[in-house]
């Protein structure tokens, strides 16, 4: 379907997805693109919870494992039809997540500017459902290799689209708050996992039988599931109209802006070869690095460094844990992972809220200063033997995590301006590709170099905490010395308009809100809400359930 529409400056056709088919019209409430954005982002987020499938898929063709499995090499293990999977081949699956959202986003962060956020989140569906569908069949057939290419690289790539598809929207939408419509948004990638893992085990055990560990089947269901509201928010994405703002405001005159956000743009092209994009690549890369290495060993972190104290037995160390002892503490330490998610998510918002109001350079002064402080204090806790204290220095480093994310795209839009903003933020995501190496790497390797040194399964974390410190203070020199951009780097006034030309041809105006972004929570933007809402709600519930055990 095509609108021909001729505004004197020529003609054009305007398909169902294109950019000009979504710029709002008079009347439309800008809290209706919040909820579209979380719809996307609380599914593509369950990429995070992809490790719930590992065990069921571990055993996928029983318990029993013929000896020559046992040796079989990583190219073996693609193609076998006989053997069971082992974890941590199921696990690279995880990693192509990462490296291709951060890829593919910087890959078609510019194609994303120009065909605008809504065939971006129709692509991110195909490709993130249809991707967990082929990994259905490659569960079907046995084949590893079908599972990597479905849901690790199609995924992958679904991930990327889906990821940044609402940040240079909900920047424009939200002049006046930038670091909180986008924290709204990206919230919902940490939450993804909260509400998807739970639903795929509850699926799992639904389709279970003697011949089947239910996994092929939850993945159809999934996939189905994420269609409906990943397309959903697609078609729920609007853009502002061509000098829109919201009704009643008005931009800081330029006496009084503050120096480091600016009110011109930096094109593309140019961004990468500026020292500021690579310094605050620097500041994403280290916080996350820290963050990411916790996340990934949170629940054996906690029970070996507590061991016998978490169910009241100070004497036992982890290591002289009887296997039912052992299992109960699992089950306390997978309610320590779910509080840990629970301030991610939380963080996003909050702290890319603040950022609004003390800036996004000084919120990640407080990212690292607190959290070098926080990592340092870390060890000392855990030989005091206070739970508490351990368990709360955790929550709050993992607030920081999550709101690292929130907050890196309205920094990057007060260094670089608004044009751009979503496909900068696409060649930045490199900086979580590379992180999601460094972080597991330093934190598992020297484990295990600590381990075979012999140090006490208590202590094998304390130098880690250190090393991240150190990494969290580099990050601290890297904030430090981002500074506004010289004007050299800016686009002319006459390039800029040259580039909105085709939407502001479609939507000719006058600077004002055009009637545009009232309603506040009206009834439309209150059942949009409720859709992302609910299950959000839902998610908490299951997840604090799980974390009284904790306490």
């Amino acid at each position: 379907m095509t609108v021909t529409t001729d505004t004197g400056a020529g003609v054009y056709s305007a398909g169902i997805l294109d950019r000009e088919r979504i710029v709002a019209q008079p009347g439309f409430n800008r809290w209706l693109v919040p909820p579209a954005a979380l719809a996307i982002h609380l599914c593509i987020g369950m990429a995070y919870g992809f490790s719930v499938f590992w065990l069921p898929l571990s055993n996928a063709l029983g318990a029993n494992t013929p000896e020559a499995c046992k040796t079989m090499s990583l190219a073996s293990a693609l193609f076998t039809t006989s053997c069971n999977w082992r974890v941590a081949d199921l696990g690279w699956i995880y990693t192509l997540f990462f490296v291709l959202l951060g890829s593919s986003a910087a890959i078609w962060g510019g194609w994303l500017e120009r065909a605008g956020p809504r065939k971006a989140g129709v692509v991110s569906a195909i490709c993130w459902c249809g991707g967990i569908a082929i990994a259905a069949v490659g569960v079907m057939t046995h084949q590893l290799w079908l599972m990597w290419i479905g849901a690790g690289v199609i995924g992958g790539v679904g991930l990327g689209l889906g990821y940044i598809s609402p940040v240079s929207t909900l920047i424009k939408w939200f002049p006046d708050r930038r670091g909180m419509a986008t924290g709204m948004a990206i919230m919902g990638f940490g939450g993804g996992a909260m509400i998807g893992a739970p639903l795929a085990d509850m699926l799992m055990k639904t389709f279970k039988t003697p011949d089947s560990v239910g996994v092929w089947q939850t993945f159809f269901v999934l996939a189905a599931i994420y269609f409906v509201f990943m397309i959903g928010g697609a078609f729920g994405y609007r853009i502002p109209p061509l000098g829109w703002r919201p009704e009643g405001w008005t931009p800081p005159a330029t006496s009084t802006r503050p120096t480091m956000i600016t009110a011109h743009h930096v094109h593309l092209r140019d961004a990468h070869k500026t020292a500021q994009f690579w310094l605050i690549w620097a500041v994403l890369c280290l916080n996350v690095s820290a963050g990411i290495g916790v996340i990934g060993m949170a629940s054996p972190m906690l029970q070996e460094i507590f061991g016998g104290r978490l169910i009241g037995h100070p004497e036992i160390s982890f290591t002289a844990l009887s296997p039912e002892q052992k299992t109960t503490i699992a089950a306390i330490a997978a309610g320590f992972a779910g509080l840990l998610s629970l301030f991610n998510i939380g963080g996003r918002f909050f702290w890319a809220s603040l950022s609004d109001k003390i800036g996004r350079k000084n919120t990640y002064y407080t990212f690292f200063i607190l959290g070098i402080a926080l990592y340092t204090l870390a060890p000392t806790a855990a030989h005091m033997g206070s739970q508490l204290l351990f368990v709360g220095i955790f929550c709050i480093i993992l607030s920081m995590y999550g709101g690292g994310f929130a907050t890196v795209p309205a920094y990057l839009a007060d260094i670089f301006g608004t044009q751009f903003v979503g496909a900068i933020h696409g060649r930045l995501l490199t900086a979580w590709a590379t992180a999601g190496i460094i972080g597991p790497v330093v934190v598992n390797y020297i484990r295990e170099f600590q381990i075979s040194a012999g140090i006490p399964r208590d202590q094998v974390y304390d130098f880690t905490m250190y090393i991240l410190a150190g990494m969290l203070a580099l990050g601290l020199v890297a904030n430090a010395l981002v500074r506004p951009l010289s004007d050299k780097w800016y686009m002319s006034q006459e390039e800029v308009a040259a580039m909105q030309a085709k939407t502001a041809a479609a939507n000719a105006g006058p600077t004002g809100s055009f009637g545009i972004g009232k309603g506040g929570f009206d009834g439309k933007a209150l059942i949009a809400w409720a859709v992302v809402g609910i299950p959000i709600l839902w998610g908490v519930w299951i997840t604090l359930q799980k974390t009284a055990a904790l306490f």
